[in-house]
């Protein structure tokens, strides 16, 4: 089982004016994978308590897999792609990558998102979009790859090649 902690930034669904679709979404979501949420908050768009909630959950709580949701975007409050640099050990590139790269088949507003995924010791950190639709279409187009990558940063797995047989 992967266990998952989802965050929510988001300034007026920490204050309740808003529900909360997208960390949802997200918990059903990782199910597909093998995964269960097993920690999720709703925090306002505050880099410090974004920092703060990765790092217990990496550390303390050693999750494989946090995904927050909400934050990425252009707006002066919108902070988690630089809460999550700020814990980052190493980057994971591709992930950010290929959400951004299916999310132009459906909008050219894509191109504006500033997620990011990172490596908190044995923790996979993916910032995703704020809204449930495109949470919907950024993990469908992850999620493939996601069971291995984790096998792998667990020490669970080694080969990312496909073995063939020889003639």
């Amino acid at each position: 089982m992967i266990q998952v902690g989802v965050i929510t930034a988001s300034d007026k669904g920490s204050r309740g004016e808003r529900e909360d679709l997208s960390g949802p979404t997200l918990a059903t979501l990782v199910q597909e994978i093998g995964g269960q949420v097993v920690e999720y908050v709703v925090l306002p768009d505050d880099q410090g308590l974004l920092e703060d909630m990765m790092r217990l959950w990496a550390d303390e709580r050693s999750l494989d897999l946090i995904l927050t949701t909400g934050g990425t975007g252009f707006s002066m409050r919108d902070v988690t792609p630089e809460a999550t640099l700020a814990v980052a050990d190493r980057m994971v590139p591709g992930i950010a990558e290929v959400m951004r790269m299916e999310s132009l088949k459906v909008t050219p507003k894509a191109m504006l998102s500033r997620a990011i995924a990172v490596l908190r010791k044995r923790t996979l950190i993916i910032n995703m979009p704020g809204s449930p639709k495109a949470v919907r279409e950024c993990f469908a187009a992850i999620a493939p790859a996601l069971p291995h990558g984790i096998q792998i940063l667990k020490g669970e797995a080694s080969e990312c090649a496909t073995t063939l047989k020889q003639p």
